[in-house]
């Protein structure tokens, strides 16, 4: 498919992304400004009042430093997947919160396990192994971009790297992302065909300009062909003879 016809900026690929960020930045502000320490509603493993942390947990962070740091990587990644994948997009970040924290809810410390970093290994997973996949290398380029800029985000899934890092999100969110460029369905992206040789049906033996070409790659000159010309009969002249019929006005003589 080409991705001239099939990718399209519509208000939705800023409008989604600058939400996401709104309620985040609300929620820390709130936390700020009245006081209030929202971090027991993030994910706390293995119990059930932890569970509601799958949902919350990626609106709350933990200081500035966190919020500020997980905004534009988040806000660059959504536009990149509204942008090229619109028809799952919302999918993807509905399906990447609630699958991302579950996995953290299993596998996480005892400790609460809060920011939108999971949610940010998602997209960065999803976009570079759907980009492989399809074979749209401006996703996978695009993916690691954001991964060598803002601070080498894939060591940050091992636990030796920061034992203050909830890695334990970051991996959950990279095995989400593997999942859905796995189970969700979209087009394998063509290159536009701009040449003769480049359409599925070319044959170089018929082309006037491989012809000049031998098996070797050696240019040659093809013969000229021979001018051939045709006697062209001598068209028949026929004669049309009107009679009519003589008047009295054609007897008077002036």
């Amino acid at each position: 498919m080409n991705d001239h016809h099939h990718f399209k900026f519509t208000p939705s690929v800023w409008i989604v992304p600058a939400l996401l960020l709104v309620a985040m930045w609300t929620v820390f502000f709130v936390e700020r400004s009245f006081n209030v320490d929202l971090t027991s509603h993030g994910i706390l493993p293995r119990t059930v009042t932890g569970l509601q942390g799958v949902i919350f947990s990626p609106f709350l962070h933990a200081n500035f430093n966190h919020i500020a740091n997980n905004s534009i990587p988040l806000f660059i990644l959504t536009v990149a997947l509204i942008y090229f994948y619109r028809n799952i997009s919302l999918k993807v970040l509905v399906y990447g919160i609630l699958l991302s924290g579950i996995i953290t809810w299993v596998i996480g410390r005892s400790s609460f396990h809060v920011g939108a970093s999971s949610l940010i290994y998602v997209l960065v997973s999803f976009i570079f192994f759907k980009g492989l996949m399809t074979q749209y290398y401006r996703l996978m380029a695009l993916s690691l971009t954001v991964v060598m800029i803002y601070g080498g985000l894939i060591w940050y899934v091992f636990p030796e790297v920061d034992q203050q890092v909830s890695w334990e999100g970051h991996l959950a969110g990279l095995i989400s992302g593997f999942v859905f460029a796995v189970y969700f369905k979209t087009p394998d992206y063509v290159k536009a065909t701009q040449y003769p040789w480049e359409q599925p049906d070319f044959n170089p033996e018929e082309d006037m300009f491989m012809k000049h070409f031998d098996e070797n790659g050696n240019f040659v000159n093809t013969a000229e062909p021979e001018m051939v010309e045709e006697e062209v009969p001598a068209s028949p002249i026929n004669y049309v003879y009107v009679f009519k019929e003589t008047t009295d006005e054609d007897k008077e003589t002036p």
